[in-house]
């Protein structure tokens, strides 16, 4: 799977949700809560083919990742969480 369309959603400095790709060097999209940003990601990520969504916190730890079809997913988790 490649690592360059993979999406990470965070607080910014100006206290906005971003959505940027992981080779990015800017945010693709800024919004002003963080549901709307993963939501985008999800859209963008689909659009591509599919990749890892990670998603920080308000404290910048990594809250939660996700795998997006059509990704390939090696090692699928057993957990509930989506």
């Amino acid at each position: 799977m490649s690592k360059d369309r993979d999406r990470m959603v965070y607080k910014n400095a100006e206290g906005n949700w971003a959505n940027k790709r992981n080779d990015a060097g800017r945010a693709s999209s800024v919004h002003s809560t963080q549901k709307e940003a993963i939501d985008t990601a999800r859209e963008m990520l689909n659009n591509q083919g599919g990749g890892e969504l990670t998603t920080k916190g308000v404290n910048g730890r990594i809250r939660s990742k996700d795998t997006i079809a059509p990704g390939n997913d090696p090692c699928p988790p057993r957990d509930t969480e989506y």
